[in-house]
């Protein structure tokens, strides 16, 4: 119990270390994951259970400066939506909640944000498309880009193209050079994954309009798989050039 006390504390309060050092486990349950990749940024992990590919790992990223947070991408479930939020509200305060495109694994813990006065945010046609009870939805909506704040920074929040959905979203941390891709970006060594909303054709170059936007990126986190840099970008542009068939 002391061990689970002390890993949740390091989870908020951990702000010393390399920018460039390795991810570091700081928190695991039956239900979330939530790892240390910088001292701002922690990537969280939950599971969805799907038809075609089991139980799915599914990444979202908590971002933390000056006691204020903002999430991207809500764990796939409302226990594990609850649980991080209460690890991050322990030390700090969740100040919005941003849904990255309207798949499950994007908004199912929207109602628990919600249930705390929490702000929600995403692409208007994200709104448009999800099939959620009005709980469930995005509060506010915006159309191609928007900018939140935390503390002293500034977080953009894009539409560069069609990809894994007509509504996916990417949100570029500047002072961070970090951008969480969300399922539009691929972890190395991925399969294409679920394509039953994807644009196939328009995929490949919505990816090489984000690189030409963000040249200067460290760090980017894929909805689902390991944590890399710009090399995830390439991966996702050569894996949907031309449709190939892999």
């Amino acid at each position: 119990m002391l061990k689970r006390v002390l890993q949740i504390v390091l989870v908020i309060s951990s702000f010393i270390g390399c920018k460039k050092q390795p991810s570091v486990e700081l928190y695991e349950s039956k239900t979330l994951k939530i790892e240390k990749i910088n001292d701002k940024l922690y990537r969280h992990i939950s599971y969805l259970q799907t038809n075609d590919f089991g139980m799915v790992p599914c990444n979202g990223l908590v971002y933390i400066n000056n006691n204020e947070a903002i999430v991207f991408d809500t764990p796939a479930n409302n226990s594990a939506s609850k649980e991080l939020i209460e690890i991050i509200n322990k030390k700090n305060k969740i100040k919005a909640v941003v849904a990255t495109h309207f798949h499950i694994d994007c908004l199912a813990g929207l109602n628990e944000f919600h249930k705390k006065k929490i702000k929600s945010y995403a692409n208007n046609l994200t709104i448009a498309l999800a099939k959620q009870p009005p709980n469930n939805l995005p509060q506010n909506g915006f159309d191609n880009k928007f900018q939140l704040t935390i503390g002293n920074e500034t977080i953009i929040l894009q539409f560069f193209g069609e990809g894994h959905t007509k509504d996916n979203i990417v949100a570029y941390l500047p002072s961070e050079k970090a951008m969480f891709g969300g399922c539009l970006v691929k972890s190395l060594s991925s399969t294409k994954g679920n394509l039953e909303d994807a644009d196939t054709i328009k995929w490949s170059n919505t990816i090489k309009k984000i690189k030409r936007e963000f040249i200067d990126l460290d760090i980017v986190v894929p909805g689902h798989g390991k944590t890399g840099g710009m090399e995830l970008l390439d991966y996702t542009e050569k894996l949907f050039e031309y449709n190939n068939d892999f």
